[in-house]
């Protein structure tokens, strides 16, 4: 039986596109028949054992260290501390395969435990380090920081035995590196489409509280992110008012953008048109998506956005939704532009507005694209389908090392 040790950034029970994104990729592969290990890393916060188990699931942690002061000396440490981590879990666990998720300095303890140990090392890349550190605000594209972490990547993908990738865009810059193309394997975003029924019916109780009746409800459930561009959304809200003035904007959670996006709307006047819920539990999360009628995913383009694909409009798509989304290359990827949802300029307030009125007048082909939506998500981007992919790359990591699968 194959036993496969994960080398995680964190897991739930926090709650983030990542955490969401593991646990559907391990239990696809227990299906399979995999054994599969855990091991977070010193930035999964709020635990302070050694070991959890969390929904059925157990996980070894990496106590976390106090951080060097100097520029990059934490972020040694911290390789030193998953590596040395590691060395017990792997002692313990006997895997045949190490498989490390982003970001980089998971890989690169992997990498050193894998050499050392004799056992083939994957490198699965969401994002890349460098990029998330940009919207992050902590260094900018180009700069001294920016270029040693993009070279710490490409050191890790000529070294690992394999590589995958969460889409297309990030396979061709991982190519694009020099990287063999047959080294490189994308395990697309994909949901557990079962747990997805189509829309509900909106509860009215909460619908009142929240002062949208009589309203046509645009709507974004996430992280406020800059990225997300979620201020080019406010600022095209005056020019949807003043075609459709029963419009308001419903904008559920929270982020470092929630005290910049409130100040805009208080600019613009607009506080009777935009309703911030704040962070809700993720078990209520459903009775909020019940309440929108068009979901909008305005992402700004960047190297970011361009390259990664994300999950939440696969997630609307499953339920049934309407959406519209930016044309920046990660929703390209997953949107077929009048088929499954509309495509607008990123950036271009203006076009998302002429956009989202064209959906709004098309009310009569609504059934036609929800049904769309939910069939690609069904036949393209389930969970069982991306984890298959794995298993070609593991047999044969295995019997390269003399392992059995």
């Amino acid at each position: 039986m194959t036993r496969v040790l994960h080398i995680l950034d964190h897991s739930i029970p926090l709650h983030s596109g990542y955490t969401f994104r593991t646990l559907s990729i391990l239990r696809e592969q227990r299906k399979l028949g995999w054994e599969t290990e855990h091991l977070t890393t010193p930035k999964h916060i709020g635990c302070d054992k050694a070991e959890e188990d969390v929904e059925g699931w157990h996980f070894y942690r990496t106590a976390a260290a106090a951080s060097p002061a100097l520029p990059g000396l934490g972020e040694i440490a911290l390789m030193r501390q998953v590596e040395n981590r590691l060395l017990e879990v792997v002692d313990r666990t006997r895997p045949d395969i190490l498989h490390a998720h982003s970001p980089v300095l998971n890989a690169i303890p992997a990498l050193r435990v894998g050499r050392r140990l004799g056992i083939p090392v994957i490198y699965e890349i969401r994002a890349f380090w460098e990029d998330a550190a940009v919207d992050h605000g902590t260094t900018r594209e180009g700069s001294l920081r920016y270029r040693l972490t993009r070279a710490l990547e490409t050191y890790a993908l000529r070294r690992v035995d394999h590589a995958f990738t969460i889409c297309e865009g990030l396979r061709s810059d991982i190519v694009g590196r020099g990287i063999p193309s047959g080294k490189v394997n994308v395990i697309p975003n994909a949901v557990d489409i079962e747990s997805f029924d189509p829309g509900g019916e909106p509860d009215a109780e909460l619908k009142a509280k929240l002062g949208l009746n009589g309203a046509t409800v645009i709507g974004f459930i996430g992280s406020f992110y800059a990225y997300e561009g979620l201020d080019l959304l406010v600022d095209a809200l005056p020019l949807i008012l003043a075609r459709r003035p029963e419009v308001k904007l419903l904008l559920v959670g929270g982020g470092p953008q929630d005290a910049a996006l409130k100040a805009q709307v208080a600019r613009l006047g607009m506080q009777d048109k935009v309703v911030f819920t704040g962070r809700v539990p993720h078990d209520q999360v459903q009775r909020y998506y019940d309440l929108v009628d068009v979901l909008a995913y305005p992402r700004h383009s960047m190297r970011l956005t361009e390259l990664v694909t994300p999950l939440k409009p696969l997630e609307a798509m499953a339920q049934g939704r309407l959406l519209i989304a930016s044309d920046v290359g990660g929703h390209k990827e997953l949107i077929r532009h009048g088929e499954t949802g509309m495509l607008f300029q990123a950036g271009n307030a203006q076009a998302l507005t002429d956009t989202l009125i064209e959906l709004l007048a098309q009310e009569s082909r609504w059934p036609e694209i929800r049904r769309a939506g939910r069939r690609f998500v069904e036949n393209e981007r389930n969970w069982a389908r991306s984890v298959a992919n794995y298993k070609p790359v593991y047999a044969q990591l295995m019997q390269n090392h003399g392992r059995r699968p």
